[in-house]
């Protein structure tokens, strides 16, 4: 039986007779995003079912593949769909792909997500900046034998989302004229939507948004060493008090409409600042 870091260096080797040049920039695309993906140019698109020991997605939204190329001219790897714990994988298997990311030569990770806003300020369609996160999933990635190649045992997440990354993807963000909030960003492990109570506990924790990803992936980029940027785009509106029923589809409907000014951001953010 392959270790973690065995099953990692076989993936990595098997991607890299696929590549032409090392991505230096990686990106995890959230539900109704992955669009940006189309936006690379010399694409080598890697399909997840085809990859050794890559889960594969199985959420509306997500295409499920790997797409390599440029973007603004910087060797990318985007992930066109993400894993989540709610699908039944385990926390290692959801960020197995970071791990795979920093093997290959990765070193900016930008993380993406369709999110709840919480934060009366916010709006439906709006885009928040990640300062921080509160992982309430249950469950982390790290738990269990740390591999020493990886990172240390007790890694800091003081700075998980990147403080100089941040002031720069805000002035990249007043400069294009967009709209860019900053707030904590709530993980649950989902499938629910939550209950108005449980929003009312996250609003008086702290939180801006909630959604059903990123923080477990953030933490292993920490911990990998990877320097992280992520932004949330808000599908819909959570408060408590004027809470109303969503469906999946009706998230995805708002992503489409905010994918415009969601792709001129990153795609800025990739060119003036990573």
């Amino acid at each position: 039986m392959l270790t973690p870091l065995e099953m990692v260096n076989e993936t990595t080797a098997f991607l890299k007779e696929k590549v032409k040049e090392p991505p230096t920039i990686g990106c995890i695309l959230g539900s109704g995003l992955g669009d940006l993906a189309d936006q690379v140019i010399d694409r080598v698109v890697v399909p997840y079912d085809t990859i050794p020991h890559f889960p594969t997605s199985t959420v509306e939204g997500h295409a499920g593949q790997l797409v390599f190329g440029r973007l603004e001219g910087k060797p990318v790897v985007m992930m066109q769909g993400r894993f989540h714990y709610y699908e039944g994988y385990t926390m290692q298997q959801v960020t197995y792909p970071v791990r795979v990311m920093k093997a290959l030569g990765v070193n900016h990770l930008i993380v993406t997500n369709a999110c709840g806003g919480l934060n009366k300020n916010f709006y439906a369609g709006g885009l928040m900046l990640i300062t921080d996160h509160l992982n309430l999933t249950g469950d982390n990635p790290l738990i269990g034998a740390n591999v020493n190649e990886w990172g240390p045992r007790f890694p800091d997440m003081s700075n998980a989302y990147d403080k100089n990354l941040r002031t720069k993807v805000m002035e990249v963000a007043y400069a294009l004229d967009v709209e860019l909030f900053e707030g904590v960003y709530a993980s649950i492990s989902g499938p629910n939507y939550m209950a108005r109570a449980e929003l009312t506990m996250l609003t008086t924790m702290g939180a801006d948004v909630v959604g059903m990803s990123t923080a477990p992936e953030v933490i292993v980029a920490n911990h990998t060493g990877l320097k992280v940027v992520g932004i949330s785009c808000i599908t819909d509106m959570a408060v408590p008090d004027t809470l109303v029923s969503i469906s999946h589809q009706e998230v995805m409907e708002i992503a489409e409409q905010t994918k415009p000014t969601f792709m001129k951001l990153v795609k800025a953010v990739v060119k003036e600042v990573l």
